[in-house]
């Protein structure tokens, strides 16, 4: 049976090709022996033609019957018209209890596209309000949960980023500054580094005008600046849209992160690398990122990416923030993490034995801590180091099993802790005799911790403020014509 939908579509077609031979509905109801109330019904697409009919009709106004069944609207209006019905059709509008606009040959095109415009920018706002923290954090969960199942490995994303740098001339090393603008040269933009970019943008790109806009370069080729570049580019070589959902936007920043990763630790020559020092049994994040020039973090995990598919080690990676909040995690070693009703990791705080937390007792943190942390899932082995931004400290840890300890430097660690986590008396209980002594005789005031995730602010770009990047675009777009 067709659907309501099908049925005004093929109403509509039968309407066109009827007025196109200039029948009224009682001359082609004669020459199919329908009445023309009947025919009439047929094209309000309230009842479904038979076959034999459909080809009577087909027969009379001089076309086919594939013709006549056409999904595609046959004019502008009909398209209109279409829209609507399915606009006023949808839970959302039935929802609002607000009677539908009946069409008539009196409605002009413009009145039902004033209307049609209502109707989108209802169901935006509506998709808005849908993205809530907890949707957010559904779809995180189950990105990182599909990623484990494929080792956080994207072949074609790998294979794309060593085209593209064998294009730009790039072999080995370091990927430099100049090899990331030769790159962006090849996709028709150029690089240009400004002062005024709008506070949510971490770049803009100008399409119309083939421009990539960066903030100023502090530290000339530094690793922020080739990996923000590389992941304006990855937008368009991945020819993304603007996203439809939380689960979209999320997909394209994990694309985009591993592509501009790609670039900066090509899989070829990163996987040599890697297979060496697992074969002097010496593997270190450390050592990978200096041999690469990228931060500890993209260092580590980049190892996620490559270690199982070619190394066939196991192993978690986890940023943890200094209060104990996972802000970012990978695992598919069977690590024992905390999570919340969803499923989610992140936020969740991490047990004050792992390595990730006792890091920050440490008083020489410009080293690797290496430490066995004895969990009701087994025995892990972990290399963690510390860091500090503006918001505060912070820990990026890769871990692994017991076993695989052997392939890394620092297994011949003394260092041992023993979590019982998500057993509550491991960590998170207090002394039972400082709880009997405090009970009703203090108030701590709880901090609020910030959310890793929040729905989607208003705007064809999620995360940005469209008026400012409009704004900075017709700024720079002007003082270039003025050049």
């Amino acid at each position: 049976m067709a659907s309501s939908l099908e049925l005004t579509t093929l109403g509509h077609r039968i309407r066109h090709h009827r007025l196109a031979r200039g029948y009224t509905l009682d001359e082609l109801g004669a020459l199919v022996g329908v009445a023309g109330s009947q025919l009439s019904l047929i094209e309000n697409g309230k009842r479904e033609p038979k076959l034999s009919l459909l080809q009577e009709i087909a027969r009379a106004t001089d076309t086919e019957v594939t013709e006549l069944l056409s999904t595609e609207p046959p004019n502008r209006r009909a398209a209109l018209e279409i829209e609507l019905e399915r606009a006023q059709s949808s839970p959302f509008f039935r929802q609002l209890g607000i009677p539908p606009i009946k069409v008539s040959k009196g409605t002009s095109d413009e009145t039902i596209e004033a209307v049609l415009g209502l109707h989108r920018e209802l169901q935006r706002r509506e998709r808005e309000t849908i993205a809530s923290p907890e949707e957010a954090r559904r779809a995180n969960t189950e990105l990182r949960l599909r990623m484990r199942g494929i080792d956080n490995h994207l072949p074609d994303i790998e294979r794309l980023a060593e085209k593209q740098l064998k294009a730009a001339g790039h072999t080995s090393g370091a990927l430099t500054h100049r090899t990331v603008s030769i790159m962006a040269e090849q996709l028709g933009f150029e690089l240009i580094y400004v002062a005024d970019l709008p506070h949510s943008a971490r770049s803009v790109t100008d399409l119309e005008n083939g421009r990539i806009y960066l903030p100023p370069a502090s530290i000339p080729g530094g690793h922020g600046l080739r990996s923000m570049a590389l992941q304006a580019m990855a937008h368009r070589l991945l020819g993304h849209r603007p996203p439809t959902d939380y689960a979209d936007f999320l997909q394209q920043r994990l694309e985009i992160n591993y592509y501009a990763a790609c670039c900066l630790m090509p899989e070829t020559n990163s996987v040599a690398f890697l297979a060496q020092a697992k074969k002097d049994r010496n593997l270190a994040v450390e050592d990978f990122r200096d041999a690469f020039g990228v931060t500890h973090e993209a260092a580590a995990m980049r190892m996620t990416n490559l270690s199982t598919t070619h190394l066939g080690i196991r192993l978690h990676f986890l940023r943890v923030d200094g209060d104990g909040a996972i802000s970012r995690v990978y695992e598919n070693d069977g690590l024992p993490l905390p999570t919340d009703v969803t499923g989610s990791v992140e936020g969740q705080i991490i047990c004050k034995k792992f390595s990730a937390r006792s890091a920050f007792d440490e008083h020489n943190r410009t080293t690797e801590h290496y430490q066995y942390t004895d969990t009701p899932a087994g025995t892990f082995w972990c290399s963690t180091q510390t860091g500090t931004t503006s918001d505060g400290d912070f820990s990026i840890t890769v871990g692994v099993p017991f076993d695989d300890a052997r392939w890394f430097r620092g297994r011949e660690t003394t260092t041992r802790g023993v979590s019982r986590c998500p057993d509550e008396s491991c960590c998170r209980r207090p002394d039972t005799e400082a709880a009997a002594r405090w009970q009703g005789k203090a108030w701590p005031s709880a901090r609020v911790h910030r959310h890793m995730f929040s729905p989607l602010p208003r705007g064809m770009f999620p995360g940005v403020d469209d008026a400012e990047v409009f704004a900075f675009l017709d700024r720079h777009a002007s003082s270039s014509d003025a050049r």
